[in-house]
């Protein structure tokens, strides 16, 4: 579990986007295709597909809306500790129920956030080959509609200086796709009902990312 914590600021998630937007697009080329697509208002759900340490700060600055993401614990260390959760970031153990995550998570969508989740559950492939169960619960526990998010270029050309980031003004492509219900409109929140909303999510996701490279020629 978790450390104890203050709920994450809606204000905070909003001066974490306006850092993300200058940062993204001061530093690189980001090409943001179907934004429209995030509903205006009301609770929602990101789904991310994760190969590069970049994709989440690029999507908080690339989003319509501020985004709160679900961040592995290991990421709050030193002096990001403070400013992560500042600009309402969720601080979450992987390796266990963490239920003042799951709460936190939870309280976001209960008040109309934006939820920003990488289902693969850690940075692989960015391909939605291995999705968790997390992204399903969120989904049907809240009813927030999902929006399938494909971060494109990040890791085609490393910085020549430091190889951790994208080459310096680098075009990396943000691609939204069409919202959906994860859920079958029943309800039910049974290990049988939330495995099949994970089949559901993953075959969404993955058609969506073959669109986007489709569509960006990535």
């Amino acid at each position: 579990m978790t450390d104890g914590g203050a709920a994450p600021s809606p204000r905070g998630a909003a001066v974490g986007r306006r850092i993300g937007i200058g940062l993204m697009y001061g530093l690189w080329k980001p090409r943001v295709l179907g934004a429209w697509r995030v509903p205006a208002s009301g609770p929602v759900i990101l789904a991310v597909n994760h190969s590069h340490g970049i994709d989440g700060p690029m999507l908080m600055g690339t989003a319509p809306r501020p985004v709160h993401f679900l961040i592995k614990k290991e990421a709050f260390v030193g002096p990001l500790d403070p400013f992560l959760r500042g600009i309402g970031q969720l601080k979450v153990d992987r390796q266990a129920a963490d239920r003042k995550a799951i709460t936190d998570a939870l309280g976001v969508l209960a008040t109309g956030g934006v939820l920003g989740i990488f289902p693969e559950g850690t940075r692989g492939e960015g391909d939605f080959a291995s999705l968790r169960a997390g992204l399903a619960y969120f989904a049907v526990r809240s009813g927030a509609p999902v929006v399938p998010v494909a971060v494109l270029g990040s890791t085609d050309r490393p910085s020549r200086f430091t190889p951790a980031v994208p080459r310096l003004r680098a075009r990396i492509d943000v691609v939204f796709g069409d919202a959906f219900e994860a859920g079958d409109g029943s309800g039910r929140r049974t290990r049988k009902a939330l495995d099949e909303a994970t089949v559901r999510i993953q075959e969404r996701l993955t058609a969506h990312l073959a669109q986007a490279r489709r569509l960006t020629g990535r």
